[in-house]
């Protein structure tokens, strides 16, 4: 049996696709980028852009965390607040820390993982 392989466009490596999570994603030109690449590359954006659009989940231990999408960016939430959302029922509001800077983030519904994410400022800025 052949493995199919993939070369990263960023770390340029040889990788194998294989059935215990190694895998890729496409950018907008088709070159294949493997996950750990892509939380490297979520983490330069969120630097950049001072914002992203992440996940929210509970892991095994019914622990929140805050993820991208192939789960190689991970990080855990400083506090959670569940309200109400006149269209989507309930939002959920987080915060965290990304590399010393705080950000929230909003989740809209029950049904949804979706977190629109931003870097908060500073006080005096």
């Amino acid at each position: 049996m052949t493995l199919k392989t993939f070369v990263c466009r960023d770390c340029k490596e040889t990788k194998s696709i294989n059935r215990d999570g190694t895998g890729y994603a496409n950018d907008l030109e088709g070159n294949k980028i493997c996950y750990a690449c892509c939380g490297e590359e979520d983490k330069r954006f969120m630097r950049e852009k001072g914002k992203n659009t992440l996940y929210l989940s509970k892991n095994i231990v019914d622990q929140w965390r805050v993820t991208n999408w192939p789960g190689t960016l991970e990080l855990i939430p400083t506090y959670i607040k569940k309200g109400k959302h006149n269209i989507a029922t309930t939002r959920t509001d987080v915060w965290f820390n990304f590399e010393g800077s705080k950000w929230y983030g909003v989740n809209y519904g029950e049904t949804s993982q979706i977190l629109h994410c931003r870097k908060l400022k500073a006080k005096g800025e």
